[in-house]
């Protein structure tokens, strides 16, 4: 599959769904029937999710016999963080100005 073909992380975790495996996944090899036991969603959507964490490289896969086993790869995440980090200078902005204001009304 080329890059091109790939699915961005950011597009990956979009859905609430895929956010819920990966925190299934942590730490954890599991088959589709074990993360199904966790989810709340049916086999084929949890197939379907996990091919496209898969194509964002969020989630690798093995098979083992019949199987295949899943497990969270979360370097990927990595960029995600990068680019909230970004965005923390105008929390800390506002974090500093609501801490400013409460304080004053308490004086």
């Amino acid at each position: 599959m080329s890059d091109q073909a790939k699915h961005d992380v950011f597009q990956a975790i979009s859905d609430p769904n895929r956010r819920t495996l990966l925190k299934i996944l942590d730490n954890k090899e599991m088959f589709i029937a074990e993360i199904t036991d966790y989810s709340p969603i049916s086999r084929t959507a949890v197939n379907k999710h996990l091919h496209i964490l898969s194509n964002a490289g969020v989630v690798t896969s093995r098979k083992v016999g019949r199987e295949i086993r899943y497990t969270l790869k979360p370097e990927p995440l990595v960029e995600i963080k990068v680019w909230l980090m970004f965005f923390e200078q105008y929390w800390d902005v506002k974090l500093s100005a609501l801490k400013k204001y409460v304080e004053e009304d308490n004086e």
